[in-house]
């Protein structure tokens, strides 16, 4: 099952600020799961995903910030058993 989730031409400032509240989202859902365990393997995986999101971000921002243009924007959700 597919699911469409973003799909469309924004301009920089628009595009930054979905990509963001995107990101974020993810960000919150590893801060919970690190809340909620007390499995230090657990805690480490979550850790290091926090931190490579919020350098893509960095990355994501500087980008689209240099290209001063339109960007496009795909994002589908793939589900599969």
């Amino acid at each position: 099952m597919n699911i469409q989730l973003i799909q469309g031409q924004f301009n920089a400032k628009d595009a930054i600020d979905i990509i963001t509240q995107m990101i974020h989202v993810k960000l919150k859902y590893h801060e919970n799961k690190i809340s909620s365990t007390s499995n230090e393997e657990d805690i480490k995986f979550c850790e290091t995903k926090i931190k490579r999101l919020q350098k893509d971000l960095v990355e994501i921002r500087e980008f689209i910030q240099q290209s001063g243009a339109n960007i496009n924007i795909q994002s589908e959700i793939n589900l599969s058993c």
